[in-house]
């Protein structure tokens, strides 16, 4: 069994900010393989069935995003899991929008929700599908950014430029979370990375 996780903030208000990136992901990716995100489990929306011959269960966190920890471990203790059979969808500020890196392990780059999950499992062994949405503009030339200013930036709305882009993305990670469940880890690093 895989557990498929985007991250993400509950609530009508977030649902189209850049920080959900991963939530629209999953949803996608849900979609496309039949499968309905109708169950509560822990502190989480979840969903499974069967694709390409495995069982899946899916998930969105509703702890919202600092405390994404706290519904992964449980549904990873409650599912018996192991971090290599976690796949976490997120936003990454440090790739440009519609680019995708897919790797196991690692820091959190700072992302907190990938902090959370780290300091809730003990270990960082968990596979993790990146979505660039890149960083505030005027950002890129300098290190010193506010951290207020990036809070302001990831719950904010994508603009119209971006938009198609990220239109555009959000199938090519559902390809990208099937090649890794097909074909594994270097195969879809290989094809998407």
């Amino acid at each position: 069994m895989k557990l498929i996780v985007g991250l993400g903030n509950p609530g009508r208000g977030y649902a189209n900010s850049r920080h959900n990136l991963g939530f629209m992901c999953l949803n996608h990716f849900a979609r496309t393989h039949n499968i309905s995100l109708d169950k509560k489990l822990g502190q989480a929306r979840t969903g499974s069935g069967e694709v390409a011959g495995g069982e899946v269960v899916v998930a969105r966190p509703q702890t919202y995003m600092n405390r994404s920890g706290q519904a992964v471990s449980r549904l990873v203790r409650r599912f018996k899991l192991v971090p290599e059979d976690v796949i976490i969808i997120h936003d990454d500020l440090d790739l440009a929008p519609g680019k995708i890196r897919i790797r196991q392990g690692g820091g959190s780059g700072g992302h907190k929700g990938i902090d959370s999950i780290i300091a809730e499992l003990g270990n960082r062994d968990f596979l993790r599908v990146r979505v660039g949405i890149g960083r505030p503009a005027g950002a890129e030339a300098s290190t010193e950014i506010a951290e207020a200013d990036i809070i302001s930036y990831v719950l904010s709305d994508f603009t119209l430029d971006e938009k198609p882009i990220i239109a555009q993305t959000i199938p090519v990670v559902s390809d990208a979370i099937l090649c890794l469940l097909t074909e594994g880890l270097t195969a879809a690093m290989n094809k998407y990375n």
